[in-house]
């Protein structure tokens, strides 16, 4: 299965955060869209970073309550891990496995185009099993 295919199902909609904005401003985004973790960037197609939850948390335990009014990109992650649509589900659910990654934006053409999480990725291989059980199941019950 493809990425593509993953956002086919969920749709492509990505919520993007400035870097200029506060951590309180992400928190509030966090919460609003029930998410873990949005894109950094400065036009909404580019991405400068990526935030989650996690990088709030440590945050708070290195700097104290301080951090809240800081900008996002102080303490965003830089080094962004992307794919683009056509990856391979099963390569990149290895590679968010491998590098602890919870998040991967997809891109397409240079530009922002979706974001998959872990929980994405492995409920689209729940899916493939359940699919796979039913093919065996139906063709040893023939």
């Amino acid at each position: 299965m493809l990425i593509g295919t993953i956002l086919q199902g969920k749709g492509t909609d990505v919520t993007t955060v400035h870097p200029e904005a506060t951590v309180t401003e992400l928190l509030e985004l966090l919460a609003e869209h029930n998410i873990g973790a949005v894109v950094v960037s400065e036009d909404g197609s580019s991405i400068a970073g990526i935030v989650s939850e996690r990088d709030v948390v440590r945050r708070l335990n290195d700097r104290g309550a301080d951090v809240l009014t800081a900008p996002v990109s102080s303490i965003m992650t830089t080094d962004v891990r992307t794919c683009p649509p056509t990856a391979n589900v099963d390569d990149l659910r290895q590679t968010m496995t491998t590098h602890r990654i919870r998040h991967v934006p997809v891109v397409a053409d240079d530009r922002l185009a979706g974001i998959v999480s872990i929980g994405d990725v492995v409920k689209s291989a729940i899916e493939s099993l359940e699919t796979e059980k039913a093919y065996l199941v139906d063709y040893l019950h023939r």
